[in-house]
């Protein structure tokens, strides 16, 4: 029996990301960046105001030139026995681009990011006047260059703005822009197919007669690809006559990156697209110490050598191994770095028995005790009585338990590993 590191590892030694391409810089969002992007101007531009207020010189209002004071000098109050009222002379909205030139012992009230008007070195916040609109009364006083963003203060010319091989996020989407780029290099989502066999299954869109249910495994096994990051087509049933098999598969393995056949081990007439795939490439299906989802399978067809999975037709089998096994190898086409999910640990808050000698993979609630911090963490299914492969726990799960082999019995107040899925709403 082949452990689950193994496993994990020769499917993600077989994945391979596919070549750069140029897209709209939105459509880049979640991608890894093929390129280093340079930034060809400052950001910003110009020197803006941080806040709104009025932009002022800090002599005229009490402050020192050419110092720079912190935030905690906000309580300083302009000096008694002078004149402290200042001419409003004008309005300056951001975007604006009609230059203004401010006069000695004057005042231009500006936008948050609105350009500074020539001799201005900082802005005085609304909150710190009278509002004035015609004369201003300052209350405090400021420096030179508070709440003024100095051209280059984020980036300069030259400067990486993103990094070759960053997940492109929404600021590195902002930086892009910021660079003058209508366009990204980035490697591609991996196209992953989804098909499904099964003598005793259904499509959604028909009524299951005597022994036959919905095919449900194949619509969770997409979604959970799509979710890792792939760019998935479900193809759907597959007839069981070879000749037609072989000629579906094949299409399939040529159009994409990786193909998920579910319900091809372990399942009614697995063996007919066990056989065909073997006529095809490179087919193993050893077991895999780890429950549930031990019966899999794994191989490299067609002259590419597409990864094929294949998974049985129980959908939390088959989610389980996705999550173990699949997950990583889409992550690792994505150009990942880190292509399994974050492990952490917390204490059980339930006894939990598993199988001798097979790694546990346990749908689990994982929450965080509000008083100490802790992570607790509630199984919602073990193997006992066959409770592994009940869907319903899986979809109240935010986390999986993982116990390695050689644990078979977790007492409340036990630290497990866990690791994350999703955030549950």
């Amino acid at each position: 029996m082949r452990s689950v590191e193994d496993q994990r590892a020769m499917v993600v030694d077989a994945a391979v990301t596919p070549e750069p391409i140029r897209v709209g810089i939105l459509d880049a969002l979640g991608l890894m960046c093929a390129e280093e992007i340079t930034a060809t101007a400052p950001l910003p531009g110009f020197a803006q105001a941080a806040v709104d207020g009025y932009a002022v010189r800090a002599v005229d209002v009490g402050g020192a030139a050419g110092l720079r004071a912190s935030r905690d000098a906000k309580d300083e109050e302009v000096p008694a026995g002078r004149d402290r009222t200042l001419p409003v002379v004008g309005e300056v909205a951001a975007g604006s681009q009609k230059p203004l030139r401010l006069q000695p012992r004057q005042a231009v009230r500006v936008a948050t990011g609105a350009p500074l008007p020539t001799l201005a070195d900082a802005v005085l916040p609304l909150e710190w006047t009278d509002r004035g609109r015609k004369r201003l009364t300052p209350t405090r006083t400021v420096h030179t260059g508070d709440f003024v963003r100095k051209p280059g203060a984020d980036i300069q010319p030259g400067d990486v703005a993103v990094r070759q091989g960053a997940v492109l996020g929404p600021a590195q989407i902002g930086l892009v822009a910021a660079a003058g780029r209508e366009k990204v290099l980035v490697y591609p989502r991996p196209r992953v197919t989804v098909i499904s066999f099964g003598l005793e299954l259904v499509d959604v869109d028909r009524t299951p007669g005597l022994g036959q249910v919905y095919d449900v495994a194949s619509y969770a096994v997409a979604a959970a690809a799509e979710e890792a990051g792939a760019d998935v087509v479900r193809a759907g049933l597959i007839q069981a006559e070879p000749r037609r098999l072989r000629e579906t598969i094949a299409g399939h393995v040529t159009r994409s990156e990786m193909v998920i056949i579910t319900g091809a081990v372990g399942g009614s007439g697995a063996n007919v697209v066990q056989d065909v795939l073997r006529e095809m490439g490179e087919i193993d299906t050893q077991r895999v110490a780890m429950h549930p989802g031990s019966v899999q399978g794994f191989g490299l067809l067609g002259e590419e050598r597409t990864p094929v999975f294949l998974l049985p037709a129980n959908p939390v089998s088959a989610l389980v191994i996705t999550e173990t096994i699949v997950r990583p190898a889409v992550r690792q086409a994505l150009g990942k770095t880190q292509v399994q999910r974050r492990l952490i640990q917390a204490r059980s808050v339930r006894a939990i028995e598993s199988i001798p000698g097979r790694r546990a993979f346990i749908r689990a609630r994982l929450m965080r005790d509000i008083e100490t911090g802790e992570y607790l963490v509630e199984s919602l299914g073990t193997a006992e009585g066959g409770a592994a492969h009940l869907l319903a726990g899986f979809a109240e799960a935010n986390a999986m338990i993982c116990l390695p082999e050689d644990v078979t019995d977790v007492r409340p107040g036990d630290v497990v590993d866990v690791e994350f899925l999703q955030q549950r709403s």
